[in-house]
């Protein structure tokens, strides 16, 4: 056995121990999970005495503990009455004080959260976590191993369909028999998908897509190579001067993470409205931002708030920056389109492989935009991950020219692992030119400028969302003040 990695982290007040280790003869890591103090007679006593006892001490109905705004509070509750119990049982009364807190916690996350499932949503670490069935153990995907087994598993379908149930109460849906597929997400944000037997054939399954509380931003994705300073400092500059651009890729390819770190070179006097199926962006709090998501219709077929309804809402709310989670469809993207057109800046994804597969899939159906409107776009960047190196990468970088012509400014080299120069900008220049004022000449010192900051965010690993937002909006206001300290190397001090 090969032991991959150590480390800890901690579930609310639970302290989680993880080891990812590897057999000789296994064809995917093992990623075991231990909570020391919770050991298998403290689970029994908590799965026949405990929770039921917890259940009959809260007094709450049910409409009060399905409400998501009071989760936080419900939980507290919870957790008061589940320390309570525990200072009277006999079998844990006399612990000391810590592992008790420890236990009335794990005791709450089994009895009104997710159970385990809750213990692996604190992990940083990981991207997903997946149930496919009462006869497999519980995997999840790890941002540095991928997908890995775990130690964990669910006893029977009706365990899972009691989680999948219990979140979609929590969203006013419903997972039964005549509604057997479930796409809601958590109050913290995860997206939650849920199948029920004989949909999926091996049982019941659910599928949780974490969402990143720390999510990346410009000075993460060039530390980890996944774009130049180069590159990040064009876009910085067209974005700065309100041009509009389309991040495309495959699925899992990083999209909405990219669109999530660009979106920190907003300028923080500007009004912003984001709008997504599932909220995934986190901008920096300095900026003024508006975060809509759509809704599905209820089990009568009201209620529904689509994509389009939200982006047309949009152009009535006076955004200076419209962020679009993802284009499916024609309408939504004659709306976006039309938006560009008539003066507003929008950012956006869109699934496709490279910028000419990204001009195809707008200029056919099911979109099938007339190629005339695709100038509106200033640029595309392509992201790409690599499954088979478990990295993500900036694959091209290119400017949408009149009629969708593309044409090509960096392109990732697979032998060099580099994101080289392969044509010069013109379209970019010729809009700086028109409604920037600014020269050629001005143009490259400003992206140099621009390269010679991101290079010491990085240096000095200014990797929070706020810390970006904060070094970015300082620069549009008082940029000596910036330029200085990049020039001595100092740090920064944030306020």
């Amino acid at each position: 056995m090969t032991v991959l990695e150590s480390y800890k982290f901690k579930s609310e007040s639970i302290p989680v121990h993880v080891t990812i280790k590897r057999e000789k003869k296994d064809f995917t890591p093992l990623y075991e999970i231990k909570v020391p103090g919770i050991g298998m007679g403290t689970k029994l006593v908590i799965e026949t005495k405990l929770k039921g006892e917890l259940l009959s001490s809260v007094d709450l109905d049910l409409s009060e503990l399905l409400d998501p705004k009071r989760a936080q509070e419900i939980q507290a509750k919870f957790y008061e009455s589940a320390l309570a119990l525990i200072k009277k049982d006999d079998s844990t009364k006399n612990l000391p004080e810590e592992d008790m807190q420890i236990i009335a916690t794990y005791l709450v996350q089994h009895t009104i959260g997710l159970g385990d499932l809750d213990m692996l949503l604190s992990d940083d670490n990981l991207e997903e976590i997946v149930i496919n069935g009462p006869n497999d153990v519980v995997w999840l995907y790890h941002k540095k191993y991928g997908w890995c087994r775990t130690n964990l598993s669910i006893k029977d379908d009706e365990e899972i369909y009691n989680y999948a149930s219990l979140i979609a109460r929590k969203v006013g849906r419903q997972i039964n028999v005549l509604n057997p597929l479930l796409d809601a997400h958590l109050y913290t944000g995860d997206r939650v998908n849920s199948t029920l037997f004989p949909i999926s054939s091996f049982g019941n399954t659910i599928t949780i897509r974490k969402f990143s509380r720390n999510p990346w931003t410009v000075s993460n994705l060039i530390a980890n190579g996944t774009v130049s300073s180069e590159i990040m400092a064009l876009i910085w500059l067209a974005m700065q001067n309100e041009l509009s651009l389309l991040v495309s890729g495959g699925t899992g390819s990083g999209k909405t993470s990219f669109l999530n770190a660009i979106a920190g070179f907003i300028p923080a006097n500007q009004r912003v409205i984001s709008i997504e199926d599932t909220r995934e962006l986190t901008l920096p709090k300095y900026l003024q931002w508006v975060p809509l998501v759509t809704r599905e219709a209820n089990p009568e077929g009201k209620g529904e708030v689509t994509m389009l309804d939200l982006l047309v809402n949009s152009l009535r709310m006076r955004p200076d920056r419209i962020l679009v989670g993802e284009i499916r469809r024609r309408r939504e993207a004659e709306v976006m389109f039309e938006a560009m057109h008539t003066g507003h800046s929008v950012y956006a994804t869109l699934h496709a492989d490279n910028a000419e597969q990204t001009i195809t899939r707008l200029t056919t159906p099911p979109i099938d935009l007339p190629e005339e409107v695709l100038d509106a776009l200033a640029g595309i960047v392509v992201q790409f991950r690599h499954r088979r190196y478990n990295i993500r990468r900036t694959l091209e970088v290119a400017e949408v020219e009149k009629n969708g012509k593309l044409n090509i400014v960096y392109r990732w080299d697979s032998k060099t692992d580099e994101i080289p120069k392969v044509g010069s900008y013109k379209r970019i220049i010729n809009l700086l030119n028109l409604y920037a004022g600014m020269t050629n000449r001005e143009i490259e010192a400003d992206i140099e400028e621009k390269m010679l900051i991101l290079d010491w965010m990085v240096e000095k690993k200014y990797f929070g969302i706020d810390q970006v937002g904060h070094i970015v909006s300082t620069y549009y206001t008082y940029p000596e003040e910036i330029l200085q300290a990049v020039e001595k190397g100092k740090n920064w001090v944030f306020e």
